[in-house]
C-alpha cells in the first residue's frame, strides 16, 4: 500500500516516470499532429490559431501500458485486460474522430460498448446499491459512465482545464484509498498514479497559450478511466467522496445541457456556453478560470476526505450539500463575469 514509506517512494517514481514518458511521446508526436490533426479556430473555438490536437494519445498510453503489464505479470483475473480494451477502443475511436468526424450514432454505440467493458472491469464486483438487481445497477453505471465520458469531452474547452480536473480526481482517489487502507488501492493506485503523471507531462504543452490539445483521443478514455476510479471508490463504500471529487465537471456540464435544452438548442452541436467558457467571454483570463477550479477541487477533496474519515450518513449528506453550494457559487461567479 502507498501508506508505507517504500511505496510512497515507488509511487513518486512511477508518477515521475509517467510524466517523462508522456512528455517525450507528445514531443515525438508533434510533427505528425501538426500535419494531420490541426484544430482550426472557428466561431465556437476558444483558441485563435491552428493548434495540433491528439496529444491525449500519449497520455492514455501510459495507464494502458500499466494495465497490460499488470495483466501479464499478476494473477488477478482479466479485469486489467477488459479495462485496457475499453480505454483503447475509446482512444482509437476518438483519434479517428479527431481527423475524420464520425457519425453521432457510431460514436455513441462505441461509447456504450466500451463503458460496459470498463464497468465490469473490477477484481471484486461489489454492488454500490445492494437493493437493486445487479443487472439494473450495471445498466445504470454504463449509462452514467457514457455521460461522464461525454461531459469530460464537453468540458475540455480551454487550456489546462482537464489537466487540472483529472489530476485532482486521480490524486484524490489515490490519497483517499491510501488513508482508509482499502485493498482497492492495490489495483487502482498504479493506474491512477500513471494517469496523474502522464497528465503532468502534458502540462508544458497545454498551459496557456497551449501548443497542443488533448483531443478526443485523450478526453474520451481519460473520462472513462477516471469514471472507473470513482465507481471503485463508490463500491468501496464512499459514495459521497465519489460524487464530490468530480463535482465541478458534472455540475457545469449537466446544468449547461439543461439550459441549452430549455432554450431549444440542438444538443449535439458545438457551443461555447459552459460556465467556464462564459467566464472567459466575460473578462476572466484562462489561468484565472483554471486556478479557481483548482481551488474548488481542493475544497471538494477536503470534503471527500472528511466524509471518509467521519463514516456517517449525516456527515455524507452535509458535505455533499456543502460541495454543491461551493460549486454553484463558483458557477454563478463565472456566469456573472469578472466585473460583477
Amino acid at each position: 500500500m502507498l501508506a508505507s514509506g517504500l511505496n510512497i517512494i515507488s509511487g513518486l517514481g512511477l508518477a515521475l516516470s509517467a510524466a517523462v514518458v508522456s512528455a517525450v511521446m507528445i514531443a515525438a508526436l508533434m510533427p505528425l499532429l501538426r500535419r494531420y490533426a490541426l484544430a482550426r479556430p472557428n466561431a465556437r473555438s476558444s483558441h485563435a490559431v491552428p493548434t495540433p490536437q491528439g496529444a491525449g494519445a500519449a497520455i492514455i498510453a501510459v495507464p494502458i501500458v500499466i494495465l497490460a503489464f499488470g495483466y501479464l505479470t499478476q494473477d488477478q483475473g482479466e479485469w486489467q485486460l477488459l479495462l485496457a480494451a475499453g480505454l483503447a477502443v475509446l482512444a482509437l475511436t476518438g483519434g479517428i474522430d479527431d481527423v475524420w468526424p464520425l457519425p453521432v450514432w457510431l460514436r455513441l454505440l462505441v461509447q456504450v460498448l466500451s463503458a460496459y467493458l470498463v464497468v465490469i472491469a473490477r477484481p471484486e464486483v461489489v454492488q454500490i446499491f445492494p437493493l437493486l438487481p445487479s443487472w439494473l445497477e450495471t445498466a445504470g453505471l454504463v449509462l452514467g459512465l457514457v455521460w461522464f465520458i461525454n461531459l469530460t469531452n464537453f468540458m475540455d474547452g480551454i487550456d489546462g482545464i482537464t489537466v487540472v480536473q483529472k489530476s485532482c480526481v486521480s490524486l484524490g482517489v489515490v490519497l483517499l484509498l491510501a488513508i482508509v487502507a482499502s485493498p482497492a488501492g492495490n489495483y487502482v493506485g498504479p493506474v491512477a498514479i500513471g494517469l496523474l503523471g502522464a497528465l503532468v507531462g502534458f502540462i508544458p504543452f497545454n498551459k496557456h497559450v497551449a501548443s497542443a490539445f488533448m483531443g478526443d483521443v485523450g478526453s474520451l478514455p481519460i473520462g472513462a478511466l477516471t469514471g472507473w476510479m470513482l465507481i471503485v471508490v463508490a463500491a468501496d463504500g464512499h459514495i459521497a467522496a465519489a460524487l464530490l471529487l468530480p463535482m465541478y465537471y458534472i455540475a457545469d456540464a449537466t446544468v449547461t445541457l439543461y439550459r441549452r435544452w430549455n432554450r431549444g438548442e440542438k444538443l449535439h452541436e458545438a457551443h461555447r456556453s459552459h460556465f467556464y467558457q462564459l467566464a472567459v467571454q466575460r473578462g476572466f483570463l484562462v489561468p484565472e478560470v483554471t486556478n479557481r477550479i483548482l481551488g474548488l477541487n481542493v475544497a471538494l477533496g477536503l470534503l471527500a476526505f472528511l466524509s471518509v474519515e467521519a463514516s456517517s450518513p449525516v456527515i455524507d449528506i452535509t458535505v455533499v450539500v456543502v460541495g454543491l453550494m461551493l460549486t454553484a457559487a463558483l458557477m454563478r461567479h463565472f456566469d456573472r463575469g469578472r466585473n460583477a
